[in-house]
């Protein structure tokens, strides 16, 4: 028997989610990876510090300056979707595909240039096998360019669902949190591999 006067219990309100699925599950994932990346970073940092000389002798030099150039590209990227983000959050949905479009050149750019600069080196004689620095170099500069790839698709879909006119919260949110995870993160890996 119903305890408010014999009126049937209505149905609770649905709660609307403190944070949005799509973000929150983009989170953890990046969470996870964080975990994964820094575990590439101990695992080289153990192997460097049992090298007598570094880099070996007999390996090409990784191309810090080229690298630093795009490496001002990728945080150019995360600048510009920093300023989507404010647009979006401002309710300036029309203001948002400018640097979004920005955001995605400036991202395309920064793997494309590491793709070249991977071929350069394959090249001139650093492969995955020929040196425990071409092994970590294209274990942990690959899996960040995997993460770049990844990312920049779902950059790409964002801004294909905003032309549309109906980018969500979640999407938004998601595809941000993703960016700015490989943005984080290669300043790290340019430091860690790059200038030793």
């Amino acid at each position: 028997m119903s305890t408010t006067g014999g009126r049937p219990p209505t149905a609770p309100e649905p709660r609307e989610a403190v944070i949005p699925h799509g973000l929150f599950g983009m989170l953890l994932f990046v969470m996870a990876e964080g975990m994964l990346f820094a575990g590439m970073i101990s695992a080289f940092e153990i192997m460097h510090s049992s090298q007598i000389v570094w880099p070996p002798p007999d390996q090409p030099r990784l191309p810090i300056e080229a690298t630093a150039f795009n490496t001002l590209m990728l945080l150019g990227s995360g600048l510009a979707l920093y300023v989507a983000h404010r647009a979006f959050y401002r309710g300036h949905r029309g203001k948002m595909l400018r640097p979004m479009t920005i955001a995605l050149g400036l991202g395309t750019f920064f793997v494309v240039f590491q793709g070249y600069e991977w071929v350069q080196l394959i090249r001139e004689g650093l492969t995955l096998t020929s040196s425990s620095l071409g092994g970590f170099f294209y274990l942990m500069i690959g899996m960040h360019a995997l993460h770049a790839v990844g990312a920049i698709g779902l950059l790409a879909y964002a801004t294909v669902r905003l032309r549309g006119g109906y980018l969500t919260p979640s999407l938004f949110g998601a595809a941000e949190v993703f960016w700015f995870f490989v943005v984080g993160v290669w300043p790290i890996l340019y430091g860690v591999v790059y200038l030793r």
